[in-house]
């Protein structure tokens, strides 16, 4: 972004964006007065968007009698960062924002219509570049290659998702007809002896039952072979290194309880970002705790889960693995002390603050080469 000085603020061009698949609506502060002025553009239209962006501008420069500077924001959401790569590579300088991170008032009913928000994104950005920082954080622009690394691993847990909505639907439509009997459900075994079933009392299965059985197995033994094919592809593209940092996934999987799935998963949601200290990082992951205290009142209300939900489920399952896979290491040492008692509750709890802690251990690992205490390294 243009470095800005005390001279230059007062003419600042504070524009938000309200974007909607049908209009974008275009809120700017202007040097010459407070009043929010708005335009509304066809949604998409990137030609009416410039045009729009260049006649506020030029009205500032009438207003103001010198050069003006745009200054540009909008709600991180459906429409992705390709409209902030846009506006950067025409210099204009572009702040994506997090909208979970504004201050909104607590007074009564809110109002919600587009023109309100693009008035307070605009107040919001003012307020924000003028010095500003707690009314708003900003969100990390990602390169285009770290964006499209993202694919491959949610890809994926779609696809996975897709698969148990399959399974599941088919063992109930078996159950329906008393039918318990799923062996070679995955393998397609199943699906070559549909007509010797028998329900459960006794008679074979219906030609439409059969027939909407037959269709869903054939939809799960496609999304099957794409689940494999994007498995080999994952593959070669770490080995290529098509993935940014694609190093870092070749040194989580050397330690024993990460294979490459939760590795490609980790590196290209977080550790492919740069983190300022540990409570950086759990904040990202939405591990960090949310305490309560009012007066006479405190409690414990659970981590925040406001971060990244991807990483922090993948994290939560690296460490159950890592309980298994690494027992002698500090990390499994300290859960057992601390957690291990005759509660299955405690012990829910107590995986959440070990991926915590392992998510801390696996950042120094990968920056600072600091291997986990007492964990063990793969021999091939």
């Amino acid at each position: 972004m243009t470095d800005r000085t005390s001279n230059t603020r007062t003419q600042d061009c504070y524009v938000a964006l309200e974007l909607s698949r049908r209009t974008w609506l275009v809120g700017a502060i202007l040097p010459d007065s407070p009043k929010v002025r708005t335009m509304a553009v066809p949604g998409g239209d990137t030609s009416a968007l410039l045009a729009c962006l260049e006649q506020m501008r030029a009205r500032a420069v009438q207003a103001c009698d010198c050069d003006a500077n745009l200054c540009v924001c909008f709600e991180a959401g459906y429409d992705g960062f390709w409209i902030a790569r846009f506006l950067i590579d025409q210099g204009i300088d572009t702040i994506v924002l997090d909208a979970t991170s504004f201050l909104v008032s607590r007074r009564g009913r809110r109002v919600k219509t587009d023109r309100v928000d693009v008035e307070a994104m605009c107040n919001t950005l003012k307020a924000f570049l003028l010095g500003d920082k707690s009314v708003c954080r900003p969100v990390v622009l990602p390169t285009p290659e770290e964006e499209d690394s993202r694919r491959i691993c949610r890809e994926r847990t779609q696809l996975t998702k897709e698969r148990t909505r399959h399974v599941n639907r088919i063992k109930a439509l078996l159950n329906l007809h008393g039918i318990r009997d799923f062996a070679g459900l995955q393998t397609g075994v199943l699906k070559n002896r549909l007509t010797d079933l028998r329900t459960g009392d006794g008679r074979s299965l219906g030609p439409h039952i059969r027939r909407e059985l037959t269709r869903q197995m054939e939809r799960l033994e496609l999304v099957n072979r794409q689940i494999k094919a994007l498995e080999v592809e994952r593959g070669e593209a770490v080995a290529d290194a098509e993935i940014p940092q694609s190093r870092k996934v070749e040194m989580l999987t050397r330690l024993r309880g990460i294979g490459e799935i939760g590795a490609s998963t980790m590196v290209t949601e977080v550790f492919q970002r740069k983190f300022q200290n540990r409570k950086h990082l759990a904040s990202y992951l939405g591990l960090s705790p949310a305490h309560y205290a009012s007066g006479d009142r405190s409690r414990d209300q659970g981590i925040s889960k406001a971060g990244n939900k991807a990483a922090r489920v993948m994290m939560v399952e690296l460490a159950w693995c890592w309980l298994r896979y690494q027992p002698n290491s500090a990390l499994t040492q300290w859960y057992r002390k601390r957690f291990c008692t005759d509660a299955a509750t405690s012990k829910k709890v107590g995986v959440i603050a070990l991926a915590r802690k392992l998510a801390i251990a696996l950042w120094r690992y990968l920056e600072h080469g600091l291997v986990p205490e007492g964990a063990v390294i793969k021999t091939s």
